[in-house]
């Protein structure tokens, strides 16, 4: 803050820089090192669980060799990464804080969820703990942790932007509650831990976007305390299919009004998989898919988010329009192969 000085030459006073006795100059530096002291905290809690992952595969050819970060979840050497950093790898080495490099396997990937799990050896190793990203809030601090470029245990900070993004994943399917922050992220970053300043994982550093600065994505740890399990118990996620190919089209109205229905998109079944279970059912090309579980559909997403583990083989109640009618059939989704 400045303040005016009296001249005794009679001119008009000048500003003179400093603080007036009595500012909050004090309570400014109290709460930058309060900021500072979190971000430390919270780098010397989580940093040495944080690893460096070197993946060699093949992409087309030739031998392709790619880098990523992790986070180890467990003393026993799992590690928490992204699918994009090791799926198709045909080797996999990780290099902890302390120097070591390790040779890690896959135990399962997601791309649907860009979330894997890789596991080193090792006992008692450094790991992090999983947090609520239900509980973020807009403006809450977070720190990533990771290795831009190779740059080892590179440390940035920032806050959450945004909750509730919405991500294509490499299979097309939505990746949804997506964190957004303004975290500084670069190539190498992805799959490390986003933290909060309780040092708890809330988030897997999954993507930037291209010449924007200052927006980065994450995705919710709430996700992974899902999807984790059943990659440690079947090397996959688990999820039902129906086996047809459908687009969302415009439902006629006068028809969405004969047969009361709310609904101003379907699905339109463009291709139907022999003998899988859309077939049994006795759906055909062409019907439009308005309802399944009572539940109105409007959108592929919205099967997808109904076709879960939960639904391989539990009969679900189908509503299709068909020309000008209306049926009802039951479908029992199979296991996707």
């Amino acid at each position: 803050m400045l303040r005016l000085v009296e001249r005794e030459d009679g001119a008009p006073p000048i500003a003179a820089g400093g603080p007036e006795p009595g500012g909050d100059s004090r309570s400014d530096a109290e709460l930058l090192d309060a900021y500072s002291r979190a971000v430390v905290s919270v780098v010397e809690e989580v940093g040495p669980a944080v690893v460096s992952i070197t993946v060699a595969g093949r992409a087309r050819g030739p031998e392709h060799m790619g880098a990523g970060s992790g986070v180890i979840i467990a003393p026993d050497g799992y590690v928490l990464t992204n699918s994009h950093v090791v799926h198709g790898a045909r080797r996999l080495e990780v290099t902890l804080t302390d120097g070591r490099q390790v040779e890690a396997t896959l135990v399962g990937d997601d791309p649907a969820t860009d979330l894997a799990v890789i596991r080193t050896t090792g006992a008692g190793l450094p790991h992090a703990r999983l947090g609520d990203s239900a509980g973020l809030r807009v403006g809450q601090l977070v720190i990533a942790i990771g290795n831009p470029f190779g740059f080892q245990s590179t440390v940035s900070a920032g806050v959450v932007s945004a909750l509730g993004r919405s991500l294509r994943s490499m299979t097309g399917r939505l990746i949804e509650n997506v964190i957004q922050t303004d975290v500084a992220l670069n190539p190498g970053n992805s799959g490390g831990p986003l933290v909060d300043s309780r040092g708890r994982v809330v988030g897997i550093n999954t993507a930037i976007i291209a010449l924007a600065q200052g927006i980065s994505f994450a995705i919710p740890i709430a996700t992974a305390t899902w999807v984790v399990p059943q990659l440690l118990t079947h090397g996959r996620v688990r999820r039902a299919y129906l086996g047809l190919v459908a687009q969302s089209r415009a439902v006629d109205r006068r028809v969405a009004r004969g047969q009361e229905l709310a609904n101003e998109h379907g699905l339109e079944v463009v291709s139907i998989e022999s003998g899988g279970p859309a077939a049994r059912a006795g759906l055909r090309e062409g019907d439009v898919l308005v309802a399944v579980d009572d539940r109105a559909i409007t959108r592929v997403d919205d099967l997808h988010r109904l076709l879960a583990e939960s639904a391989i083989g539990r009969t679900l109640g189908v509503t299709v329009l068909r020309g000008l009618g209306r049926l009802d059939l039951a479908v029992i989704p199979a296991e996707a192969p």
